[in-house]
């Protein structure tokens, strides 16, 4: 049975019983009827289904109204439960994913960080990470690394083999040679 014939059927059981009762002296044991039709109907499958096929369409949806209060708890516990922490971190693990949340994110961080970079604090403090004897270390070892030196090689060659850098790099050597041919 579809889902619309389901709710067709609950509205029908619902109107007829209801015009029924007003005729009839049980109108309380008609509605009681009523009551326990629809019940039964809606704990089927299909009713089940015909419910979550309502709740789910785009036009119920827009016609909601969640509760601020309700959204917020919801958030929270999902992003803090066990299992909420086990979804975002699975769910990180998908590169189209990420990059989807880094992308309607990007905003926000680039105006967090321009506030950041006007505080003293957060400069001083930047500055005093930059400073430390640890990361100087830390970074010349990564910076003497095997991987390092191979990355930045390969940055080299694919420098030298950009047609844009080998254009510029042209009219650079055509004017150096012109200025020296002028000084002699």
């Amino acid at each position: 049975m579809k889902p619309r014939t389901v709710l067709l059927l609950i509205s029908l059981c619902a109107a007829l019983t209801a015009c029924s009762g007003e005729a009839s002296t049980g109108g309380q044991a008609d509605y009681n009827q009523t009551k326990k039709m629809v019940i039964d109907i809606l704990k089927t499958d299909e009713g089940k289904k015909a419910l979550q096929d309502v709740i789910t369409s785009d036009g119920m949806k827009k016609n909601l109204v969640i509760d601020k209060a309700y959204m917020k708890e919801a958030i929270e516990q999902t992003l803090t439960s066990d299992k909420g922490k086990t979804f975002w971190r699975e769910a990180m693990q998908d590169p189209k994913f990420a990059a989807a949340v880094a992308d309607s994110m990007k905003t926000e961080n680039k105006a967090l960080l321009k506030s950041l970079m006007k505080d003293p604090d957060y400069q001083a403090m930047m500055m005093d990470i930059l400073k430390d004897p640890a990361y100087e270390k830390e970074v010349q070892t990564m910076l003497k690394s095997k991987e390092m030196r191979k990355t930045m090689q390969e940055v080299v060659i694919d420098t030298f083999n950009d047609p844009a850098f080998k254009a510029k790099m042209e009219d650079s050597l055509l004017k150096a040679a012109k200025t020296m041919k002028d000084k002699k």
